[in-house]
Parts: C-alpha cells; structure tokens; sequence
C-alpha cells in the first residue's frame, strides 16, 4: 500500500472524530471516501496531514510510519493536499500561491513546475494576478497547482468540486482523471457528487460517525449502499 491507516483515532481536544479507522490505497489508484456532512471526511484528510490535535494507531506511506511526524515531513515523503475551502491566500498572486508549495519539495526546486502550466492554461497566462480576484472554479485549479508543485507521490483532495459550477466539476473531474491515469498520480478524495466519484475512483470508502461502514470496488458502490449511508 502507499498509503495505510490501521486502527487510526484522531482528536479534536478531548473529542474522538475518527475511531478505530483503517483503510488503504494502493499506488496509482483512485479511492473516493464518500459519507454524510460531518462523519469525519474532512477530520481523515487533516488527520493524514498531522492536524489534527492528537491521533493514536499506525499511519503509514511507503510502508514508513508518520504517525509522529510533523506535517512539512509528510509533504516532503510525497503527500500533496487540496483542503475544503482551498486555502488560498488571496493577497498572494497565483506565481506566488503556486510557489508556496516547493517549500515542501524534497528538492526544495523554487520554479513553477512544467505540468501546473501545462494543465492550467488560465494561470499561466494571468501568474502575477491576485489570487483572491479568481472565481471559485479558478481558485480550485490555483489550489491544485499549488499541490502538484510539492511534487506528490499522493493527492489528498477535500471535496474538489464542491461549490463549483457544473461545467466546471467536470472540467476539474478530467484533470483528476488525467493526473491519475496518464501521470500515475495516487488520488484520495472526499466527494458528494456520486457521478464524479463513479467516474473517477476504483474503491471507494463509506464514512459514518467517524468510522469504516463500507467499501469495495467501485463497482459494488451500489444504488442500494448509496440509499443506506447517503439518504437523510
């Protein structure tokens, strides 16, 4: 596995969010954890990160246990991460967002990387516009880049389409696609839209109340699955 989670509770203060969770991906696939508003999606993607206040069990990458590293480690042994909200900083320009990311480089390389550019015609034509003047759709691709600039084995995505144009989802679902498919990107994403998790993922992974309830093939991602852990 590239990257593993075994019997993994993560805190907020004194608070379990995540309990007893155990999961892993496989290098070069695509595993989509899907689950209701507030399960613990978030809390998985922060708690990989290191950030949340205090985790127990073993988090491990390339078979290398991080659960004691601090979060600049884990970027450094390839782990890129989008979070909700995007985290853009909005009086920075885009060259300057973008840049941000090589800090966690293993080369530590202070250049925009080719494949940014390549991917993301707008940004290379607008570097030194300031990122908090880009649309929503802008900003998630701005987001991205800045991962893909740390240079990752694994990209950790919080809810990439949320908040989002349609158009726009299926742009950003292509480019996931692309990342994962031809440039051999591992993908762990948290998604509600089912038609772009059915499109994108291999596995998927249910969540509820901080736990493992279900998972599989995509394929096994049934309607029946579907109306049990989705519906309110």
């Amino acid at each position: 596995m590239l990257l593993s989670m075994d019997r993994v509770t993560s805190y907020y203060g004194k608070t379990a969010i995540l309990k007893d969770f155990s999961f892993g991906v496989q290098e070069g696939k695509c595993l989509c954890v899907l689950g209701r508003n507030g399960v613990g999606k978030t809390t998985l993607m922060r708690t990989i990160m290191g950030l949340t206040d205090r985790s127990v069990g073993d988090i491990t990458i390339m078979g290398k246990g991080i659960g004691a590293s601090p979060t600049h480690v884990r970027a450094k042994l390839g782990v890129g991460y989008v979070p909700q909200g995007r985290g853009i900083l909005s009086e920075f320009t885009v060259r300057e967002n973008i840049l941000l990311g090589t800090f966690a480089r293993a080369d530590r390389r202070p250049e925009i990387p080719e494949v940014c550019l390549r991917l993301f015609p707008y940004l290379k034509e607008n570097l030194d516009r300031r990122a908090g003047l880009l649309s929503g759709g802008q900003k998630q691709q701005l987001a991205i880049a800045r991962a893909l600039a740390v240079d990752p084995k694994i990209l950790l995505l919080d809810e990439p389409t949320e908040g989002i144009q349609p158009n726009i989802v299926h742009e950003i679902g292509e480019t996931l696609k692309m990342l994962n498919r031809e440039l051999g990107i591992t993908l762990l994403l948290t998604e509600q839209h089912i038609r772009v998790a059915r499109r994108l993922g291999d596995e998927f992974l249910m969540v509820d109340n901080g736990r493992v309830v279900a998972g599989g093939p995509m394929a096994e991602l049934t309607d029946a699955v579907i109306n049990r852990h989705l519906t309110i």
